[in-house]
């Protein structure tokens, strides 16, 4: 069963990993070069927790997962930044 869940939870990740991984289509890397690069590093970490929580089989008492939830929320205001920055041009 551990093994079931370790490969969902995986496919889960690398479907996350995938979106995460393409932050010059959700900020312009010319425009808001810092941003962008912001947001390569948020992908960055939420890959390395990912690697971490299946190295640990889970056993992170919600940290990592807590952690990921909180790069995410830092994605969306890295991008709502861009659009606000867009809007004050």
């Amino acid at each position: 069963m551990k093994r079931i869940l370790v490969a969902v939870v995986s496919c889960l990740m690398v479907a996350g990993m995938v979106y995460a991984a393409h932050p010059a289509k959700n900020v312009s890397a010319t425009k808001h070069p810092n941003l962008a690069a912001a947001l390569v590093l948020c992908a960055d970490a939420y890959q390395k927790l990912g690697a971490a929580q299946v190295a640990n089989e889970f056993d992170m008492n919600g940290h990592a997962a807590k952690a990921k939830t909180l790069i995410e929320e830092a994605g969306k205001e890295i991008k709502l930044a861009a659009e606000a920055a867009n809007h004050n041009k």
